[in-house]
């Protein structure tokens, strides 16, 4: 009954982000479609949004207290398919096959997910917290994550490689932490809010600091991916690469799948491969949208000839579309 609880909230958590999101991509399209530009701050419809979106993720960070990190973290699927079926509402946005074929295969490999998911004790308390710290397949595992962050922090700041697989490597590696530190967080707040007090060890606090810092640096190096590349492009491969590393945690850290049955290991791999299948066939061959930016009408510049008008390109040090030609050919004769 806890892991069920889990899983719904995971579940009820992703699909609220997914109406957050829509709820703010509206509001900005109404406040670029007003006479008056406004600050998007100021609407109150951004700020539902918002308020939507926090209560997402604090469900998502309870949730790790009831459920697995290899069950919870997969869920974050949901995000996805119920943002490309909600914008079909909010965003008037048109209803796609490859939307309806990757929603399918996402809901079965939830399925899969929620049906053969290892189930393991919940109850985590702070001196358990404290042995996995220190176990040797951990201490293994951090070596190995620190050195591979290491080649990829040295390539990204001295040699300036910013591929996407690179910083979205760098953002999994500290996600597998995050999703550590949040599951021992959650887990033992719940046990204190339940009367087994565990907020006096101080590994809560090492865990709460190790929780804050390597999430701080995660959105530093994901917004960066973000600036870069396409969301299309971005939000697949961050969720393929942030699963893989959350599953990879918490079968290390938490031996979460220790006692499962082969079968049922390989039956959640496949919902896993099922899941991010999904995901990729939504977010592939996606256009991105672009605000509309007022033209500017050039039409009464002397000198000048106008042929179209000027419309703000940050990515090109030309500003708008004037025809030189005329001066070109005083300047020659």
């Amino acid at each position: 009954q806890t892991q069920l609880l889990g899983v719904l909230l995971a579940a009820a958590s992703n699909f609220l982000i997914s109406v957050s999101l829509n709820i703010q991509k509206c509001a900005h399209l109404r406040l670029v479609c007003q006479a008056e530009q406004k600050p998007y701050y100021t609407s109150k419809l951004w700020w539902c949004g918002i308020t939507l979106l926090g209560l997402g993720e604090v469900g998502n960070f309870t949730a790790y207290g009831f459920a697995p990190i290899t069950l919870v973290a997969p869920l974050g699927c949901v995000s996805v398919i119920g943002s490309a079926f909600i914008s079909v509402f909010f965003l008037k946005k048109t209803m796609r096959t490859a939307d309806i074929l990757g929603g399918t295969l996402t809901i079965t490999g939830i399925f899969l997910l929620v049906t053969f998911s290892p189930n393991v004790p919940q109850e985590l308390t702070a001196r358990q917290v404290q042995n996995y710290l220190v176990s040797w397949p951990f201490l293994v595992y951090s070596i190995l994550e620190i050195i591979i962050f290491c080649i990829l922090l040295y390539f990204y700041k001295r040699k300036a490689v910013k591929h996407i697989v690179v910083l979205l490597m760098m953002v999994a590696l500290l996600a597998s932490l995050t999703v550590i530190a949040v599951k021992a967080v959650s887990s033992m707040i719940a046990l204190s809010v339940k009367g087994k007090m565990q907020l006096t060890y101080s590994v809560f606090y090492i865990m709460s600091v190790l929780m804050a810092t390597s999430c701080a640096f995660q959105i530093k190096f994901l917004n960066q991916a973000m600036h870069l590349y396409e969301a299309t492009a971005v939000v697949p491969i961050n969720f393929v690469f942030f699963t893989t590393s959350a599953i990879i945690s918490g079968v290390i850290f938490y031996r979460e799948f220790r006692s499962a049955a082969l079968l049922s290991v390989f039956m959640f791999l496949f919902g896993c491969l099922l899941s991010s299948l999904g995901v990729i066939i939504i977010a592939r061959n996606k256009k991105e949208e672009h605000l509309q930016i007022p033209f500017i009408d050039c039409g009464h510049i002397p000198g000048q000839k106008l042929t179209g008008k000027i419309q703000p390109d940050s990515h090109n040090s030309c500003y708008g579309t004037l025809n030189m030609e005329d001066d070109s050919v005083k300047r020659q004769s």
